[in-house]
């Protein structure tokens, strides 16, 4: 069982920054692969990022690749995802994820574990 808290959304500016994190509870975070996915008001959740249990292979969505960066601190359970030159079209409710692999996939329904959600807004 792991348990996630997401933090670090809020209101900016387009072309600014936030960093997301997300801890997570549990002695082997190490043994999961993570993921960041989005939903937009009246949108289904979409994926964002992923990356693999030991953070040696990252995915990204086109729409944010160049962009944003995940990255994870196993010695302190931690993902974060890093996101810059923020764009209206970003606004939207932040989960993260988590799967008992070493894999990371962009597909929402292979994860098992979920946070509550962070809401991030951009402003034009």
């Amino acid at each position: 069982q792991v348990q996630l808290v997401e933090s670090g959304g809020g209101l900016v500016q387009a072309g600014g920054s936030l960093r997301l994190s997300c801890a997570a509870s549990g002695r082997t975070f190490i043994s999961y692969a993570m993921g960041w996915f989005r939903q937009a008001p009246g949108k289904e959740r979409e994926f964002v990022a992923a990356i693999s249990w030991g953070g040696g292979s990252t995915y990204y969505a086109d729409s944010v690749k160049g962009r944003f960066t995940i990255s994870r601190d196993n010695a302190k359970n931690t993902v974060y995802l890093q996101m810059n030159s923020l764009k209206p079209e970003d606004t939207a409710v932040y989960y993260c994820a988590a799967r008992p692999s070493r894999i990371a996939t962009m597909r929402s329904h292979e994860y098992d574990y979920w946070g509550q959600g962070t809401q991030v807004t951009v402003s034009s």
